[in-house]
Protein backbone atom coordinates (compact mmCIF):
# COMPACT_ATOMS: atom_id res chain seq x y z
CA UNK A 1 0.00 0.00 0.00
CA UNK A 2 1.26 3.06 -1.26
CA UNK A 3 1.79 5.62 2.12
CA UNK A 4 -0.46 8.68 1.96
CA UNK A 5 1.27 11.90 1.51
CA UNK A 6 1.84 14.50 4.12
CA UNK A 7 0.42 17.72 3.45
CA UNK A 8 3.46 20.62 2.27
CA UNK A 9 3.04 23.53 5.06
CA UNK A 10 4.53 26.59 4.57
CA UNK A 11 6.53 27.52 8.17
CA UNK A 12 5.33 30.47 9.96
CA UNK A 13 7.94 33.05 10.25
CA UNK A 14 9.00 36.51 11.69
CA UNK A 15 10.28 39.20 10.48
CA UNK A 16 13.26 41.26 11.72
CA UNK A 17 10.46 43.86 13.31
CA UNK A 18 7.84 41.49 14.53
CA UNK A 19 10.60 39.70 15.99
CA UNK A 20 11.99 42.71 17.70
CA UNK A 21 8.57 43.19 18.71
CA UNK A 22 8.61 39.99 20.74
CA UNK A 23 11.91 40.79 21.93
CA UNK A 24 11.02 43.82 23.66
CA UNK A 25 8.21 42.58 25.34
CA UNK A 26 10.24 40.02 27.26
CA UNK A 27 12.57 40.42 29.73
CA UNK A 28 15.60 38.86 31.42
CA UNK A 29 17.24 35.53 31.14
CA UNK A 30 13.77 34.48 28.96
CA UNK A 31 14.71 37.45 26.67
CA UNK A 32 18.08 36.15 26.09
CA UNK A 33 17.09 32.95 25.81
CA UNK A 34 14.98 34.01 22.69
CA UNK A 35 17.32 36.48 21.16
CA UNK A 36 20.08 33.13 21.50
CA UNK A 37 17.19 31.10 19.19
CA UNK A 38 16.43 33.50 16.74
CA UNK A 39 20.16 35.23 16.64
CA UNK A 40 21.88 31.38 16.22
CA UNK A 41 19.03 29.27 15.20
CA UNK A 42 19.04 27.37 18.25
CA UNK A 43 16.40 24.66 19.45
CA UNK A 44 14.78 25.78 22.85
CA UNK A 45 16.50 22.43 24.20
CA UNK A 46 19.70 23.61 22.86
CA UNK A 47 19.86 27.25 24.08
CA UNK A 48 18.48 25.50 27.67
CA UNK A 49 21.32 23.07 27.78
CA UNK A 50 23.80 25.76 27.04
CA UNK A 51 27.14 25.78 29.80
CA UNK A 52 29.26 28.87 30.83
CA UNK A 53 32.33 26.68 28.61
CA UNK A 54 30.55 26.70 25.58
CA UNK A 55 30.31 30.27 25.08
CA UNK A 56 33.87 31.93 23.44
CA UNK A 57 33.54 35.21 23.42
CA UNK A 58 36.91 35.29 21.97
CA UNK A 59 36.33 33.66 18.63
CA UNK A 60 33.07 34.82 19.06
CA UNK A 61 31.39 31.12 18.62
CA UNK A 62 28.84 28.95 20.69
CA UNK A 63 29.25 25.36 21.30
CA UNK A 64 25.94 23.53 20.88
CA UNK A 65 27.02 19.66 22.05
CA UNK A 66 24.80 17.16 21.53
CA UNK A 67 22.30 18.28 19.10
CA UNK A 68 19.52 16.72 17.61
CA UNK A 69 21.01 13.22 16.88
CA UNK A 70 23.34 13.49 19.28
CA UNK A 71 25.34 16.01 17.09
CA UNK A 72 27.69 19.00 18.10
CA UNK A 73 28.19 21.97 15.90
CA UNK A 74 29.52 25.85 16.64
CA UNK A 75 27.42 28.96 15.60
CA UNK A 76 28.18 32.25 15.61
CA UNK A 77 28.30 34.65 18.44
CA UNK A 78 26.37 37.26 17.51
CA UNK A 79 28.02 41.08 18.39
CA UNK A 80 24.42 42.03 19.98
CA UNK A 81 24.50 39.37 21.95
CA UNK A 82 27.98 39.84 23.63
CA UNK A 83 27.32 42.32 26.81
CA UNK A 84 24.67 40.59 27.80
CA UNK A 85 25.67 36.60 27.97
CA UNK A 86 28.93 38.20 29.63
CA UNK A 87 26.55 39.30 32.50
CA UNK A 88 24.99 36.14 32.41
CA UNK A 89 28.42 34.50 32.86
CA UNK A 90 28.86 36.71 36.04
CA UNK A 91 25.43 35.90 37.53
CA UNK A 92 26.05 32.07 37.15
CA UNK A 93 29.59 32.82 38.63
CA UNK A 94 28.02 34.71 41.76
CA UNK A 95 25.24 31.89 41.94
CA UNK A 96 27.71 29.08 41.74
CA UNK A 97 30.35 30.18 44.76
CA UNK A 98 26.83 30.85 46.61
CA UNK A 99 25.88 27.22 46.03
CA UNK A 100 29.95 26.01 47.05
CA UNK A 101 30.21 27.67 50.35
CA UNK A 102 26.51 26.03 51.06
CA UNK A 103 27.83 23.21 50.55
CA UNK A 104 25.80 22.41 46.85
CA UNK A 105 27.67 23.79 43.41
CA UNK A 106 27.23 20.18 41.31
CA UNK A 107 26.47 19.56 37.89
CA UNK A 108 25.22 16.90 35.93
CA UNK A 109 27.67 15.90 33.83
CA UNK A 110 27.22 14.43 30.14
CA UNK A 111 28.26 10.90 29.05
CA UNK A 112 31.05 9.08 31.24
CA UNK A 113 32.38 12.13 32.22
CA UNK A 114 31.27 11.83 35.75
CA UNK A 115 33.10 8.70 36.17
CA UNK A 116 36.41 10.13 34.45
CA UNK A 117 36.81 13.48 35.93
CA UNK A 118 34.25 13.42 39.10
CA UNK A 119 35.91 17.18 40.47
CA UNK A 120 34.49 18.43 36.99
CA UNK A 121 31.08 18.67 38.47
CA UNK A 122 31.77 21.13 40.88
CA UNK A 123 33.96 23.30 38.60
CA UNK A 124 31.90 26.97 36.82
CA UNK A 125 32.59 26.04 33.36
CA UNK A 126 30.41 23.36 33.53
CA UNK A 127 27.40 25.30 34.93
CA UNK A 128 24.28 25.15 32.96
CA UNK A 129 23.87 29.20 31.79
CA UNK A 130 20.38 29.12 32.73
CA UNK A 131 20.57 27.54 35.84
CA UNK A 132 17.53 26.66 38.00
CA UNK A 133 16.14 29.15 40.64
CA UNK A 134 16.31 26.05 42.90
CA UNK A 135 18.56 23.19 43.86
CA UNK A 136 17.82 19.44 42.98
CA UNK A 137 19.16 16.07 43.86
CA UNK A 138 21.11 13.26 42.23
CA UNK A 139 18.95 10.70 42.94
CA UNK A 140 21.81 8.38 42.21
CA UNK A 141 24.45 10.25 43.78
CA UNK A 142 22.44 12.67 46.52
CA UNK A 143 24.50 15.50 45.83
CA UNK A 144 22.76 18.95 45.39
CA UNK A 145 22.96 21.01 42.41
CA UNK A 146 21.45 22.96 39.70
CA UNK A 147 19.81 21.89 36.77
CA UNK A 148 19.19 24.13 33.69
CA UNK A 149 15.96 26.02 33.78
CA UNK A 150 13.15 24.26 32.81
CA UNK A 151 12.09 24.35 28.87
CA UNK A 152 8.01 25.43 30.15
CA UNK A 153 9.37 28.26 31.64
CA UNK A 154 9.79 30.31 28.31
CA UNK A 155 8.07 28.45 26.34
CA UNK A 156 5.17 30.67 28.59
CA UNK A 157 6.77 33.89 28.56
CA UNK A 158 7.03 33.26 24.31
CA UNK A 159 4.12 32.58 24.12
CA UNK A 160 2.33 35.91 26.69
CA UNK A 161 4.91 38.21 24.77
CA UNK A 162 3.69 37.37 21.51
CA UNK A 163 -0.23 37.92 22.19
CA UNK A 164 0.85 41.27 23.91
CA UNK A 165 2.25 42.50 20.29
CA UNK A 166 -0.95 41.49 18.95
CA UNK A 167 0.89 39.69 15.64
CA UNK A 168 -1.75 37.26 14.16
CA UNK A 169 0.69 34.55 13.85
CA UNK A 170 0.87 31.57 15.62
CA UNK A 171 4.03 31.84 17.51
CA UNK A 172 6.42 29.63 19.63
CA UNK A 173 9.82 29.34 20.69
CA UNK A 174 10.59 27.01 17.68
CA UNK A 175 9.55 30.24 15.71
CA UNK A 176 12.30 31.99 16.56
CA UNK A 177 14.91 29.26 15.07
CA UNK A 178 12.42 28.43 11.50
CA UNK A 179 13.38 32.96 11.17
CA UNK A 180 16.59 32.67 11.85
CA UNK A 181 17.03 29.99 8.44
CA UNK A 182 14.78 32.27 6.64
CA UNK A 183 16.31 35.36 7.43
CA UNK A 184 19.51 33.59 6.97
CA UNK A 185 18.57 33.05 3.30
CA UNK A 186 17.03 35.95 2.51
CA UNK A 187 20.21 37.83 3.23
CA UNK A 188 21.83 35.73 0.27
CA UNK A 189 23.58 32.58 2.90
CA UNK A 190 23.65 28.74 0.64
CA UNK A 191 21.39 26.06 2.17
CA UNK A 192 25.11 23.98 3.28
CA UNK A 193 25.73 27.27 5.37
CA UNK A 194 22.67 27.25 6.78
CA UNK A 195 22.01 23.79 7.27
CA UNK A 196 25.66 23.42 9.48
CA UNK A 197 24.37 26.51 11.46
CA UNK A 198 20.97 24.61 12.12
CA UNK A 199 22.71 21.21 12.64
CA UNK A 200 19.85 19.64 9.66
CA UNK A 201 21.43 15.84 9.11
CA UNK A 202 19.87 15.86 5.59
CA UNK A 203 19.51 19.00 3.19
CA UNK A 204 16.07 18.44 2.09
CA UNK A 205 14.86 20.03 5.59
CA UNK A 206 16.73 22.54 4.92
CA UNK A 207 15.39 23.13 1.54
CA UNK A 208 11.86 23.57 3.00
CA UNK A 209 13.13 27.07 4.25
CA UNK A 210 14.78 27.64 0.89
CA UNK A 211 11.23 27.25 -0.75
CA UNK A 212 9.71 29.05 1.73
CA UNK A 213 11.86 32.52 0.62
CA UNK A 214 12.11 31.28 -2.93
CA UNK A 215 8.06 30.82 -3.26
CA UNK A 216 7.12 33.78 -1.60
CA UNK A 217 8.59 35.65 -4.71
CA UNK A 218 11.29 37.52 -3.07
CA UNK A 219 12.59 40.42 -5.41
CA UNK A 220 9.67 40.01 -7.78
CA UNK A 221 7.14 42.86 -8.26
CA UNK A 222 3.60 42.94 -8.34
CA UNK A 223 2.36 43.85 -12.15
CA UNK A 224 -0.39 45.86 -9.47
CA UNK A 225 2.15 48.10 -8.07
CA UNK A 226 3.00 49.18 -11.89
CA UNK A 227 -0.61 49.93 -11.92
CA UNK A 228 -2.71 53.37 -11.72
CA UNK A 229 -5.61 51.47 -9.96
CA UNK A 230 -7.02 53.42 -7.48
CA UNK A 231 -9.57 56.25 -8.17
Amino acid sequence: MPRAKQPKKVPVVLSHRQASKVLRELGGKYRLISAIMYGCGLRLSEAHQLRVKDVDFDLAQIAVRDGKGGRDRWVMLPDRLSSALKRQVQRVKTIHAADRKGGGGWVTLPHALARKDPNASCELGWQFLFPSSQWSEDPVTGRFGRYHLHPSATQRAVKKAARATGIPKPISCHTFRRSFATQMLRAGYDARTVQKLMGHRDIRTTMIYVEAVTDAGIGVRSPLDHADWRD
